[in-house]
């Protein structure tokens, strides 16, 4: 008798997808799960989803809306004008940038979907894709998925994880196409100061090519003012900028994120998003403008939160023998692993083997990250210090 397998359709897999494989968290996260359904409890350190709510305001603003019986339906593909006039106020109070809201302003169902759009739009096979190594690894992705080369530059601890664009110039660059960059940077944490966006723009104009600023980090546990890649001189000729309410706002759940830049760079990638959906919930919408007219108080509190977290994990990673490098911006702590580790991959299996907490293999966002680990600060201040007391009586490190 034959089986289902050998009875159903056999359907070949898209060549697109040769080289990508699932999201390792999506893989970690079915792992984790089976471990916690056998009853292991397991603390996981890895997922900088925010758990703490959005301000009470941005709930009202969508229970209200929801009641409206005309809030259910389509909406625009460019989001709302009240949507965008947020965003833009945003932008002008926050970073010093002006943008028309009417045409430089692409509302997003979350700033991840911005990045395939902008693949999509944009790359094709024979084309170049600089990514950094590490990095977010949908940026590989992305560029495989639509049938472009990746080509890796290095991030360093000694070069404060800041790409050497002197170096890069002395390489073939003729097919670059798109460059992605990241500060804060995930998963360092490392900052890029107005000096070296400045040299980044000059570097992208130089070489034709177009940079592309994810920015989803810059206000949290960040002591100095946030940068938009838009407020360098010129950088709007060569560049466009994601951003994104799900960290600074705790809505990640929610998928609003935005691009920003010219007008017809982003004509050009609506012309690919309005084929892909329906437009946002509008009162997701509605919430989503709440959100960003809050003010410092907000940012102050939240960042208040994460500054106790932030202690308890840097002090969970020196109890494992970990090297965290000050000033960090963002929701993470990144951590060199001792050398009785060969790896991060190494710290994490023990870690998660006999202390049930889980901490990420730097490896996974590429190979200069190999001798890291990444702890999320996503978890209340009790469970924090659970983690730290399991790690306390369970590493061998600590109590050699």
């Amino acid at each position: 008798m034959k089986t289902a397998s050998e009875t159903c359709l056999q359907v070949p897999v898209a060549s697109r997808l040769a080289h990508t494989g699932e999201y390792y968290f999506s893989r970690k996260l079915r792992e984790l799960a089976a471990l916690n359904a056998a009853g292991a409890n397991i603390i996981n350190l890895g997922i900088g989803s925010p758990d703490l709510p959005p301000h009470p305001s941005v709930v009202a603003a969508l229970s209200a809306s929801a009641a409206q019986p005309t809030a259910h339906g389509y909406q625009g593909y460019q989001g709302t004008p009240a949507l965008r006039g947020a965003m833009a106020a945003f932008y002008q109070r926050h970073y010093g940038v002006t943008l028309d809201p009417a045409s430089e302003i692409l509302p997003l169902l979350g700033s991840k979907e911005g990045l395939m759009h902008i693949g999509m739009t944009f790359l094709e096979a024979g084309d170049v894709v600089l990514i950094p190594n590490p990095g977010y690894p949908t940026y590989r992705a992305v560029a495989e998925i639509c049938g472009a080369e990746v080509r890796e530059y290095d991030l360093t601890a000694a070069r404060g994880w800041l790409p050497d664009l002197d170096a890069l110039a002395q390489t073939d660059l003729s097919r670059v196409k798109l460059m992605l960059v990241n500060y804060p940077h995930m998963p360092t944490g490392a900052s890029a100061d107005a000096a070296f966006l400045t040299q980044l723009v000059a570097f992208a104009k130089a070489h034709g090519i177009l940079l592309v600023h994810d920015n989803p980090y810059g206000f949290i546990l960040n002591e100095t003012p946030p940068v938009s890649l838009l407020s360098v001189p010129g950088a709007r000729e060569v560049a466009l900028e994601l951003n994104s309410l799900s960290k600074s706002h705790n809505m990640a759940g929610w998928r609003v994120g935005m691009l920003c830049g010219r007008p017809d760079l982003l004509a050009d990638v609506l012309r690919f998003k309005s084929n892909m959906d329906s437009g946002m919930l509008l009162p997701v919408q509605q919430a989503a403008v709440a959100a960003l007219a809050l003010g410092g108080d907000w940012f102050a509190e939240l960042n208040a939160t994460y500054r106790v977290r932030r202690e308890l994990v840097l002090e969970l990673l020196r109890a494992v023998g970990c090297e965290p490098a000050p000033g960090q911006v963002g929701l993470f702590i990144w951590a060199a692993v001792p050398a009785e580790y060969a790896d991060g991959y190494a710290l994490s299996d023990a870690v998660l083997a006999e202390a049930r907490v889980f901490l990420t293999p730097g490896g996974i966002f590429g190979s200069n990250g190999l001798g890291y680990v990444r702890a999320s600060l996503c978890q209340p201040e009790r469970v924090l210090r659970e983690a730290l007391e399991r790690v306390r009586v369970t590493i061998p490190s600590v109590n050699s």
